[in-house]
């Protein structure tokens, strides 16, 4: 089917196209171009002038659509996939909490399976854990929480290559070990649920962890002990210029000004928006997977209310929060939410920008930066057209 979007402002990595048009063969994007002739045999949508926008990909996301990722079943991870698709993220790469080696195992077996799917919108897994600082575990569950062990790690590796991503702690005993080998194997290091110092965030960027996790989450900034002061694990990572960053852009779990901070200092080439949405995100649900878990103010967090443990946020409110509350350019916001990630996970080669012969992953937004419409692979996204 040929499918052509006109009269739209659409958002290129050249910049911004006025009165241009999309047009749409099968999977595929086939031209963008300000030319707004319609091509004989297709299908012409008239976007009177809203946002055209490359589809989000989303890097850290536990689940949605009252699923979870941690179900380890198709339905799940499917059910929590195209509920995001309606929020403007068009992939996905599902995120396990910390968990028990069966619980990897079985949602490996599945990441498998669904990958080979046709136009599927999971592009690998991404394992949040287990190998965490238990004083940092925040929302993790801390029975599951030890230090890296290659007895668990390297066959998992070894077995499935959907693992495209594995959090952990530096200052760990074995962490420098993990960290070269999950990165020998092209799995993407990133720096999480820690209390690691500029010498450790530096042996570890040496190692081979290149990314933080929700940066300023779960990790401390400059401290005092005693009547000295230290770096943390934050102004660690600012050091490392080379270093990337996702940020949970709900404006709960960082805020607004510190969102553009981050935005000044790592650049949008450096910096990702990430939900970190748990399953009760873009559902009627009340409660989330996990039971320790309450939903208040927005936001999701441990009952004692002793830290936030994770979001209902969808990449549409992301957007939102970045340009409305942190009063970023639309265009750094909706880069950050697509083509940055798409380039820290490996797949910008046909995902996060609006190009000849890159997969059709596409959303609509008005001025008031609501989702009209989603093309995921091609498909228009079930109840999102409104135009």
């Amino acid at each position: 089917m040929l499918t052509q979007l006109i009269n739209a402002r659409i958002l290129t990595p050249q910049g911004w196209l006025k009165d241009g048009s999309v047009l749409i063969r099968d999977n595929k994007i086939l031209e963008v171009t300000n030319c707004d002739l319609a091509v004989i045999g297709a299908h012409i949508i008239d976007v009177k002038g809203m946002y055209v926008l490359p589809g989000a990909v989303e890097m850290h996301c536990h689940g949605g659509g009252g699923r979870d990722f941690m179900e380890c079943t198709e339905d799940a991870f499917l059910t929590a996939a195209h509920t995001h698709q309606k929020y403007g993220s068009t992939s996905i790469f599902p995120t396990m909490s910390s968990s028990t080696i069966p619980m990897i195992e079985q949602a490996s077996e599945t990441c498998t399976k669904l990958m080979k799917q046709e136009n599927s919108p999971i592009l690998g897994l991404h394992l949040e854990g287990h190998y965490f600082n238990l004083a940092m575990a925040g929302g993790q569950l801390p029975e599951n929480i030890k230090n890296p062990d290659p007895n668990e790690y390297i066959p998992l590796v070894e077995k499935y290559d959907c693992i495209k991503r594995w959090d952990a702690a530096p200052e760990l005993p074995g962490a420098m070990q993990f960290g070269k080998y999950i990165t020998g194997k092209g799995i993407l290091a990133s720096v999480g649920h820690t209390q690691a110092e500029y010498d450790d965030i530096s042996t570890a960027y040496a190692a081979g962890y290149t990314h933080a996790t929700h940066f300023y989450n779960a990790m401390p900034g400059f401290h005092k002990r005693r009547e000295y002061k230290y770096e943390g694990t934050v102004e660690s990572i600012y050091l490392m210029e080379d270093m990337t960053v996702e940020v949970v852009a709900d404006g709960i779990h960082v805020p607004p000004t510190i969102l553009r901070m981050v935005y000044r200092i790592k650049g949008v080439e450096k910096t990702a928006l990430i939900t970190d949405a748990l399953a009760c995100a873009a559902s009627d649900s009340k409660e989330a997977f996990d039971p320790r878990v309450i939903i208040e103010d927005g936001v999701c967090k441990l009952a004692d209310r002793s830290a936030l443990a994770g979001s209902v946020a969808t990449m549409d409110r992301c957007i939102r929060t970045m340009v409305q509350k942190a009063e970023i350019p639309l265009e750094d916001a909706v880069r950050m939410a697509s083509e940055t990630p798409a380039k820290i996970m490996g797949v910008y080669d046909r995902k996060g920008s609006l190009q000849k012969g890159k997969d059709a992953d596409i959303i609509v937004m008005d001025e008031d930066l609501r989702i009209r419409a989603v093309w995921a692979m091609g498909q228009l996204v079930d109840g999102t057209y409104n135009i």
